[in-house]
């Protein structure tokens, strides 16, 4: 089943997201070289690809897993949790319908 996996960032969290970064990529990489990544992305601060020194608020991952707790687990594991970058995380079960 799919799951969304919902983060919201602590406020300040571009430092700790650039260090973190290649460990959470590395996961998400894992993920689609298995098939099970739909997408997966940052929040801009601003309404704009490229937020600067503004940064994200949070990030969204769709990605399939045997059941929600294994989703969740998956989640906690993450390189931004262990880093602080967020302050809190939230796991969905998702239905697509498109496309």
């Amino acid at each position: 089943m799919l799951y969304a996996i919902l983060s919201e960032d602590v406020p300040g969290s571009l430092p700790l997201r650039q260090q973190a970064r290649p460990g959470h990529l590395a996961r998400l990489i894992a993920l689609q070289e298995a098939g099970r990544l739909i997408l997966a992305g940052p929040h801009p601060a601003l309404d704009t690809g490229e937020p600067g020194d503004a940064g994200f608020t949070g990030s969204l991952i769709v990605a399939e897993f045997p059941s929600l707790q294994a989703a969740t687990e998956w989640a906690n594991e993450d390189p931004y949790v262990h880093a602080g970058v967020y302050q809190q995380v939230l796991v969905k079960p998702f239905k697509q319908v498109l496309p």
